[in-house]
């Protein structure tokens, strides 16, 4: 059983990142949604990529992982937890629910 939740909100990932908890991000989208807005310092692997590149996926810390609304995301987070990567986490809502609820200044799409 994993001690993290599979899914965390917006405003707990505000949270950690305010106090600088050891906290990994992994943006899931495409290229080009990834130009249109961004979190700072978030590792980006596309979906379809995450399973040949999960070596650049930290194991040691939570990582919590992103896309558009939710859906990309927690599938790549049950993949990484059925791989290994027990501290994986999935941001709820995603990154238009961070431009909602965090950051309206943030472009949405």
């Amino acid at each position: 059983m994993n001690a993290l939740p599979v899914e965390i909100e917006v405003e707990e990932l505000s949270l950690w990142l305010e106090g600088k908890a050891d906290v990994a991000l992994l943006d899931v989208r495409e290229d080009w949604e990834v130009k249109l807005c961004a979190l700072p310092g978030a590792i980006h692997i596309p979906l379809g990529q995450v399973p040949a590149r999960a070596g650049e996926v930290p194991k040691a810390s939570r990582v919590v992982v992103l896309c558009h609304h939710g859906g990309r995301s927690l599938r790549a987070t049950q993949w990484l937890r059925a791989n290994g990567f027990s501290q994986a986490i999935n941001l709820a809502g995603g990154i238009h629910a961070w431009a909602e609820r965090i950051d309206p200044d943030m472009a949405t799409y």
